[in-house]
């Protein structure tokens, strides 16, 4: 374990709810390459935080390097619907681009 995922451990412990500590340890998961740590911790902090918009794209980019495409197809949509509403239009942009490099 690497010294920021123990510092990042610590910081959720004080607040486990923190959807940007939540983020930022998925990715340093994505990091060392372990995906089914950073898909459990990404899934989980969307499920609770589903307009945590970042997320959506990292998600689906682990998906996608896992062969799941159909699934991260998903994401990169549900991803869309949550940044549109919000009117995000650089994090919608981001997935659409991505969602078109997948389906096309």
């Amino acid at each position: 374990m690497t010294e920021r995922i123990q510092k990042l451990k610590e910081l959720l412990a004080q607040n486990t709810a923190d959807a940007f500590l939540q983020h930022a340890l998925a990715l340093e998961y994505v990091k060392l390459g372990d995906d089914a740590a950073a898909k459990a911790l990404f899934e989980t902090l969307l499920a609770t935080n589903e307009n945590y918009v970042g997320s959506y794209y990292h998600l689906a980019k682990l998906l996608e390097r896992n062969g799941k495409r159909d699934e991260a197809v998903a994401v990169y949509e549900k991803g869309m619907r949550v940044a549109k509403a919000a009117n995000d239009n650089h994090a919608y942009n981001e997935l659409q681009a991505a969602h078109e490099d997948l389906i096309y």
